[in-house]
């Protein structure tokens, strides 16, 4: 098998908040077209690292890049025109607005080769139904699946190499998780590289080609999804 591109990379990153450091020696490659899942137990670090790879907290040490160029210095809308967008765990629409307006101003603030054009924007409405036939309805009167549905579309907009992901299925009712995990999987095969942190492992696993544990901060352990459970037993690494 032909080795797929590395599109994200991060090299020995440590990052915190006031005087210590919460990771410490990340590295990662994720390959194109790859569901790279993070996993681990609550306060193991795992929301700091995506708002590293975002742009939302600043790396003390280590490197970040995106298909070979270094995105470190950069600030979170400068690395969505470099290809990277993130839908964060909560506050991730605007309520106020309709959907309409949710996905046009998603990449109002870009320059224009990464605004959206009208075939992308055909494209995310043909992927995204339950929203395309409801563009009038003000999101703030979506369920909380529709809602990360819409979240995940504007996302899209700007055509982006590496889409984020923080908790993609936090707060929604069971009915919804399967379905969010099934539209990101029908995502990601359009070829989009996918970066998620998620609790619910059961389904993280299930779509996840590579998973990395971080525990208390640290790589526990990165390997093919299918490893886990089978090779590595997930108890003894979430507890040590």
């Amino acid at each position: 098998m032909t080795a797929r591109e590395i599109v994200l990379k991060t090299k020995d990153v440590a990052a915190g908040y006031g005087g210590g450091d919460i990771i410490s020696n990340i590295s990662i490659d994720v390959e194109e077209g790859q569901i790279f899942t993070v996993i681990g137990p609550n306060g193991s670090g795992k929301s700091t690292f995506i708002k590293v790879l975002a742009g939302l907290l600043h790396t003390r040490v280590g490197g970040i890049s995106i298909k070979d160029e270094q995105i470190t210095p950069l600030a979170a809308p400068e690395r969505v025109a470099k290809g990277l967008a993130y839908v964060p765990q909560e506050y991730n629409v605007f309520p106020n607005l309709t959907i309409n307006e949710n996905l046009r101003v998603s990449t109002e603030f870009l320059k224009r080769d990464r605004c959206a054009t009208g075939e992308q924007r055909e494209r995310v409405l043909n992927m995204f139904p339950e929203i395309a036939t409801r563009l009038t309805l003000r999101a703030g009167h979506l369920s909380g699946g529709q809602r990360q549905m819409l979240a995940f579309a504007c996302a899209m907009m700007a055509a982006p190499v590496v889409l984020l992901l923080d908790e993609p299925s936090a707060g929604l009712s069971p009915k919804f998780v399967a379905e969010i995990f099934d539209r990101i999987k029908a995502v990601n095969r359009t070829g989009l590289t996918v970066v998620m942190i998620e609790q619910n492992v059961k389904e993280a696993l299930r779509i996840a080609d590579t998973v990395m544990v971080l525990v208390n901060g640290a790589t526990r352990l990165s390997v093919p999804a299918s490893e886990i459970g089978s090779t590595h037993d997930l108890h003894k690494l979430f507890l040590g």
